[in-house]
């Protein structure tokens, strides 16, 4: 009888532990939390903050229309990543930092969805925003630069071109109805972003209907490749409208650049159009030297504060452009109408401007060494015809 009441003693203990057992699985296998690494691999990445945007995009991202998303440092698509941006998406980056902007790598791609009745707009999150609030857009290419190899960015140390394997074909993603406001944040007095970057940047690359306000330097700047943009609208930058270097020879059709009347916030030479051969004319020997193609491009200066050149193509670069409309305002100034001469070397042989001058000496020709062309027509230009409609999206009052 005592062996049959042990027996039953240990069966119930044996239950008892069971019970327990089976009470610990209910509760699920202890996970530990994921650690924040600066990693974004995928769309439930802890690293993904809609308050607190920044980190190295290695997966396949998607920035919601529908979030509040506000860029605080810097934001990295990695080779192989790719970033999204919905149609509507407002992004602001956090003012005051030099180390605040989006960058696109070699290999990675950028897919910004904006429509006309939706753009995708990345501006500062300041209550009184002004130029130079954060950095601004940077993408990467393994397109040719002079020289044909590879190069680092004048800012934050990027590698673009890719020597004997780069292709000026490539692309990058597609860019498509997007507002850029207040770039430009000097890292130092000589450095600063621009408002839209392209490094070797390939025409495979879709790049339509832009519109970039008050940045610190250049609105945009192409540093070799063979990017195409189109559809693009520039206000009040304050160094150059459009700037190109370092073996450009891509294109560009329907650009509207503007200074504004009481706007004085400019550099010491200020331009519409600076274009260069090779990087600050260095390498003027090498090839390929910039030399692009323009059609339909008006630039505007309504401004007190004189503007250097309107146009100023040099240093070795070449140029093809068609249907310019250079206009001054009343008590706008502007050292010259059309300058292809410069102390580092002059536009190159074929370059060939057609432009129309309102409010301007359009007589103030500089032509250089070379054998160079500008026309200005007996019937004047219309430059973007219609802007009110080709960048109607923007809401800017023309």
């Amino acid at each position: 009888m005592k062996m049959i009441k042990n027996y039953l003693l240990i069966l119930a203990a044996a239950f008892l532990v069971t019970l327990s057992s089976c009470g610990d699985d209910d509760s699920g296998p202890v996970v530990n939390p994921e650690v924040p690494d600066g990693i974004i691999s995928d769309q439930d990445d802890v690293d993904l903050v809609v308050g607190n945007l920044r980190g190295t995009i290695t997966g396949d991202i998607t920035l919601a229309a529908s979030e509040a998303w506000l860029l605080t440092g810097p934001l990295v698509v990695a080779a192989d990543g790719k970033l999204t941006i919905e149609a509507g998406t407002t992004i602001l980056a956090q003012s005051g930092g030099t180390n605040v902007y989006i960058a696109v790598e070699r290999n990675a791609q950028i897919d910004i969805q904006g429509t006309s009745a939706a753009p995708v707009t990345i501006t500062s999150d300041a209550a009184s925003p002004t130029a130079g609030d954060w950095g601004g857009l940077l993408i990467m290419g393994n397109g040719e630069i002079t020289g044909g190899g590879t190069a680092v960015t004048e800012v934050v140390d990027f590698l673009y071109g890719n020597g004997p394997n780069s292709d000026n074909t490539e692309s990058s993603g597609s860019i498509s109805y997007l507002i850029l406001e207040y770039t430009g944040a000097r890292i130092n007095g000589e450095k600063e972003f621009n408002g839209l970057t392209l490094y070797g940047v390939g025409s495979g690359t879709t790049i339509s209907n832009v519109a970039i306000y008050y940045g610190d330097d250049d609105a945009i700047e192409f540093f070799g490749g063979a990017a195409v943009v189109d559809n693009l609208l520039v206000v009040n930058a304050t160094d150059d409208m459009f700037d190109w270097t370092q073996g450009w020879v891509g294109s560009g059709t329907n650009w509207y650049g503007i200074r504004e009347a009481g706007y004085t916030t400019v550099s010491s030479d200020p331009r519409g159009i600076e274009g260069d051969g090779s990087l600050d004319g260095l390498s003027p020997e090498e090839v390929p030297q910039s030399d692009p193609t323009i059609t339909n491009i008006t630039i505007v200066h309504n401004a007190a504060v004189e503007m250097s050149d309107m146009i100023k193509v040099r240093r070795g670069s070449g140029a093809a452009i068609t249907n310019a409309l250079v206009m001054l305002g009343e008590g706008a100034t502007a050292s010259d109408f059309v300058d292809l001469a410069d102390g580092a070397g002059d536009a190159a042989s074929g370059t060939n401007i057609n432009v129309s001058g309102t409010g301007i000496d359009d007589t103030d020709i500089k032509l250089g060494a070379n054998e160079t062309t500008v026309t200005v027509p007996e019937n004047a230009n219309t430059g973007v015809a219609n802007p009110e409609t080709v960048f109607g999206w923007t809401g800017y009052q023309f």
